[in-house]
C-alpha cells in the first residue's frame, strides 16, 4: 500500500473556493480592461463622425465664398448673371455635402463593425469553465 497524502473533502472544497474567488476576480479585471479598451475605440469612431461633419460644414462655408465667386464668373459668360448668382452655390453646396457624408458614412460602418461584448472575457469564461468542472471530478 503506497502512502499517498490524501486531502480532506473540506481543504479540497476551500481550494476549489479560493481558486474561483481568484478566478473570478481576474475575470472582472479582463472585463473591465476589455470594456475600457471597446470604449476608446467607439468614443474614436465617434469623434470621427463628429470631425468628418465638422469638417464638410467648415469645408462648405470656407470654400462657398471663393468658389461660389469663381463659378459665379464663369456660368455669368454661359448664361444670365441672375441665374449664376444662385446656381453657382447650389452646385458647390451639393459637392460639398457628398463629400461630408462619404466621411460620415464610412465612420458609420466602422462603428458597425465594432462588437461591444467583452469576447476575449467570454471566452476565458468559457475556459474556465471547463477547467472547474474537471477540478470538481
Amino acid at each position: 500500500m503506497a502512502v499517498a497524502e490524501e486531502r480532506s473533502l473540506g481543504q479540497i472544497l476551500r481550494e476549489l473556493r479560493d481558486e474561483s474567488s481568484q478566478l473570478l476576480r481576474k475575470e472582472v479585471q479582463l472585463a473591465k480592461v476589455e470594456m475600457s479598451e471597446k470604449a476608446s475605440r467607439v468614443g474614436t469612431n465617434l469623434g470621427e463622425v463628429a470631425v468628418g461633419g465638422g469638417v464638410a460644414f467648415a469645408g462648405a462655408l470656407a470654400l462657398l465664398a471663393a468658389v461660389v465667386f469663381g463659378l459665379t464668373s464663369l456660368l455669368s459668360k454661359l448664361m444670365s448673371p441672375g441665374v449664376a448668382v444662385w446656381l453657382a452655390p447650389l452646385i458647390v453646396g451639393i459637392v460639398l455635402a457628398g463629400i461630408g457624408y462619404g466621411m460620415i458614412k464610412k465612420a458609420v460602418a466602422a462603428l458597425k463593425q465594432e462588437r461591444i461584448s467583452p469576447t476575449q472575457t467570454t471566452d476565458s469564461l468559457k475556459e474556465n469553465s471547463e477547467w472547474l468542472k474537471s477540478r470538481i471530478q
